[in-house]
C-alpha cells in the first residue's frame, strides 16, 4: 500500500503508529472500567454504547480528546467485545430497540468508514502519473538570459519543476558544445542531450585578429541547433559561455551581438580565471582521494588554461577552492598549428613548436609540484581536451571513439611518449583515416602534443589521467551545487529499511 503523503510505502503498523502504546493501554484500562460499571443509565444520544459505559462518571478533557482519536480510528477486537458487553448491558437493563439500533448503525458507520479510508484519516487514491514540467506555471526564454540566473522566469507565476534541466553551452576557438542534464546523486548528473560541432570559429584570428565571415557563419549554425534543443526543454538554469575567440578578437562582440539577433542566444564572454576554475569543476570527480597535489591543464584551441592544486587533510567539496596557482597561455591547437603548420610536421618543426611553449610557462611563477616519493599516488596529471583524449582512443587502438573507455583513463608516462612518436611518425593521410582522430583534427592533433610535452617537461609525473569533460561540466557541476539540487534529492531508503524502522516503532 502506497502512503499518499511520500508515494513509498509506510512502516509496518502504518504512518502513524508512533505513540500509539499509550492510546492501547488506556483501553485497556477503560474496558476494565466498563466492565465494572453494571448499573449505568442508558445515554439518551446517539451513541448508546459509550454513554451506558460512561453514564454517573465525570469526563475530564483528557478522556474527551482521547475519544476523539477513538472516534477517528478503526475499532480494535477488544472494542468489537466492549461494543457486545455494552449492548449485553443495555438488554439486561431494559433498553428500548431503539438503542440497540444506534448501537448498530454506530459500528456499521466505523466499519464503512475503516474501509475507506487511509492511514491518518486521508482518501486513499492511487497516484496520477504528473508530467516532468508544468508548461503553465513556468515560462522560460532563452533570449536576453542574465549570466548569472541562465533563465528569465516569468514574474506572475511560480515555478514548478519536478525534473530539473541544466544546461551548458561552450562556444570555443574550435568547437561548439552544448549539454543539457539533471542531478542524480550528490555531485553527479545524467547527460539527457548532448551537442558538439567543430566551428573553427578561430580560424585566421592569429593571423589578422579577426573572426573570419566563413567561421562565424559556420558558429551561427551550430548555435541554431543548440538553441532548438534548449527550446525544447524546461530548463531550470543555464549558463551560455564563450572563451579565447570572442575574447582576443577584434569584432568579437560584434559577432555576439549577430548570435543575440540570429539565434537568440545570449553568450557570456568569461576572462581567463574563470576558464581555468570551470575546467577544474569539472574533473573534481578524477581527483583521487590519496592525490595530495594534481597539475590540470586544458588544452583548447586558442589557449590553454593549467591551474596548480594542493590538497590537504581537508578537502573542500569544491575542488577549485583548492587551486593555489593557475595561468593562461595564449597558445592552443589551432593558434600554434597556423603558425608552425600542421599537415607537415617533421620532428623538427615539433620541437620547436615545443619550445615555444615552454618559453610561455618559464614565466609561469609556480613553486615546484612533485610527488613526495617515487612512483607515488600523490601527485598525477589530468589532461582535459582533445588532443589528451585523441591520444587515449589511440594508445587504445578503439575502432571508433567511444568515451565511456576513455573517460578516466590512467596512462603512464612511457605511454604517452609512446603515443606522441607514433602520432609524429604518421603522415598527415594516416592520422586522418584513424577513426578517433578524423579530418577534422588530422592537423591539429600534433600541436596539441607538443603543448602536452612541454607540460610534461615542466611537471614531470610518472602517470596521467584523461578527463573527457571540461568546462561545461565545470558549468553544470557550479550551478547544481550552487542551486542546492542534490539537496532537493532525497534517496528512497530500501523496503526492508523502511519496514525495520516501522516495526522497532
Amino acid at each position: 500500500m502506497m502512503d499518499p503523503d511520500s508515494g513509498g510505502e509506510p512502516p509496518e503498523g502504518g504512518a502513524s503508529a508512533a505513540g500509539r502504546g499509550d492510546g492501547r493501554s488506556s483501553r485497556r484500562r477503560k474496558a476494565k472500567r466498563r466492565g465494572k460499571i453494571a448499573g449505568a443509565a442508558p445515554s439518551m444520544h446517539g451513541e448508546a454504547a459509550q454513554g451506558a459505559a460512561l453514564a454517573g462518571r465525570p469526563q475530564s478533557s483528557e478522556t474527551g480528546k482521547r475519544k476523539r482519536r477513538r472516534a477517528h480510528s478503526a475499532p480494535s477486537v477488544k472494542e468489537q467485545g466492549e461494543q457486545a458487553v455494552a449492548s449485553s448491558l443495555q438488554d439486561s437493563e431494559g433498553t428500548s430497540s431503539s438503542g440497540l439500533g444506534d448501537a448498530t448503525k454506530l459500528h456499521k458507520r466505523r466499519k464503512k468508514a475503516r474501509g475507506g479510508r487511509g492511514l491518518q484519516g486521508r482518501p486513499l487514491v492511487h497516484a496520477r502519473p504528473q508530467p516532468a514540467f508544468d508548461a503553465k506555471a513556468v515560462a522560460v526564454v532563452s533570449s536576453a538570459l542574465p549570466h548569472d540566473s541562465g533563465a528569465h522566469i516569468s514574474p506572475d507565476t511560480k515555478p514548478v519543476y519536478r525534473d530539473d534541466f541544466y544546461a551548458a553551452l561552450d562556444l570555443g576557438t574550435n568547437n561548439c558544445r552544448l549539454l543539457i542534464a539533471q542531478p542524480t546523486r550528490p555531485g553527479q548528473f545524467r547527460v539527457v542531450d548532448a551537442f558538439s560541432r567543430i566551428v573553427r570559429l578561430g580560424e585566421g584570428l592569429a593571423a589578422n585578429g579577426r573572426l573570419s565571415e566563413g567561421a562565424m557563419d559556420r558558429a551561427v549554425e551550430a548555435l541554431r541547433v543548440c538553441a532548438s534543443k534548449l527550446a525544447n526543454r524546461p530548463i531550470r538554469r543555464m549558463r551560455l559561455i564563450a572563451t579565447e575567440a570572442c575574447r582576443s578578437a577584434e569584432n568579437g562582440q560584434l559577432f555576439l551581438d549577430r548570435v543575440v539577433r540570429e539565434t537568440g542566444l545570449t553568450l557570456e564572454i568569461i576572462d581567463r580565471e574563470t576558464e581555468a576554475r570551470l575546467a577544474v569543476s569539472g574533473c573534481s570527480s578524477l581527483v583521487g582521494r590519496e592525490a595530495r597535489s594534481v597539475v590540470l591543464f586544458d588544452i583548447g584551441g586558442g589557449s590553454s588554461e593549467i591551474a596548480v592544486i594542493r590538497i590537504a587533510e581537508s578537502r573542500s567539496s569544491r575542488l577549485a577552492n583548492h587551486i593555489t596557482h593557475w595561468t593562461s597561455l595564449p597558445v592552443g591547437v589551432v593558434t600554434l598549428s597556423e603558425r608552425h603548420g600542421g599537415r607537415d610536421v617533421t620532428p623538427q618543426v615539433f620541437e620547436a613548436m615545443v619550445t615555444e611553449v615552454a618559453g610561455m610557462l618559464a614565466r609561469f611563477d609556480c613553486p615546484p609540484v612533485v610527488a613526495r616519493q617515487v612512483n607515488a599516488d600523490d601527485f598525477h596529471l589530468i589532461g582535459t581536451s582533445g588532443t589528451v583524449t585523441t591520444l587515449a582512443g589511440v594508445h587504445l587502438d578503439l575502432p571508433r571513439y567511444d568515451r565511456r573507455k576513455v573517460d578516466g583513463l590512467w596512462l603512464s608516462d612511457a605511454e604517452v611518449t609512446a603515443m606522441q612518436a607514433k602520432l609524429l611518425s604518421w603522415g598527415f593521410e594516416d592520422r586522418a583515416a584513424n577513426p578517433c582522430i578524423g579530418p577534422d583534427r588530422a592537423d591539429l592533433v600534433l600541436a596539441g602534443c607538443a603543448i602536452l610535452e612541454a607540460i610534461r617537461r615542466r611537471w614531470p609525473s610518472p602517470r596521467m589521467r584523461v578527463a573527457d569533460r571540461g568546462l561545461r561540466e565545470g558549468i553544470l557541476t557550479d550551478m547544481m551545487a550552487d542551486d542546492g539540487a542534490w539537496r532537493r534529492i532525497r534517496p528512497r531508503r530500501p523496503n526492508a529499511e523502511r519496514h525495520d524502522q516501522g516495526g522497532r516503532r
